[in-house]
């Protein structure tokens, strides 16, 4: 058996997740599951610990990269605990972890995982219609280096299938 793929789910923490980014999370992370990878997430609450629930639901595999050192500061639905104990450092370590990343929504912090996968040249896909940096970045590149394009999906199930034929190829 070869490497598992990796998909890392960013976006909102608690504080500004909404339950309709909490819907599309989960959604999220039930669609990596069901595409056999395994999902990352930054192991905390909001559209971290749903995509996480959705991949339990799903049977899927979940890895936490936690910014503390204490694994029980992890979302329940995490098998897998990081406790990185970087503080906001940890988002390379999410983003380099990845073979891919969706974007949920998302603050500032989320941005700084999109700026560190794009810099990686990691593929990314987001929830275009879920508002924060995923609508703000959706369909164009960061910068005049054009390392990655971000590219925008209406569903959850389109933008896992676009990152595992970015991994493929």
């Amino acid at each position: 058996m070869g490497k598992m793929r990796q998909i890392l789910v960013i976006g909102n923490n608690d504080n500004g997740c909404t339950p309709e980014l909490e819907d599309i999370a989960y959604e999220t992370g039930k669609e990596v599951a069901k595409s056999g990878s395994v999902l990352i997430t930054g192991g905390l609450g909001g559209v971290m610990k749903a995509a996480s629930h959705g991949a339990k639901d799903a049977e899927g595999l979940t890895v936490g990269i936690i910014p503390q050192d204490d694994s029980t500061m992890a979302n329940e639905f995490c098998d897998i605990v990081v406790p990185s104990g970087m503080g906001l450092s940890r988002d390379f370590l999410n983003a380099l972890s990845a073979d891919g990343v969706i974007v949920v929504g998302g603050g500032s912090g989320t941005l700084s995982e999109i700026c560190a996968a794009y810099m990686y040249k990691k593929p990314i896909a987001t929830l275009k219609n879920s508002g924060g940096m995923a609508t703000k970045y959706s369909d164009q590149y960061i910068d005049h280096r054009e390392n990655v394009k971000i590219v925008g999906f209406n569903t959850p199930k389109d933008a896992v299938t676009y990152i595992l034929e970015q991994i493929k190829s």
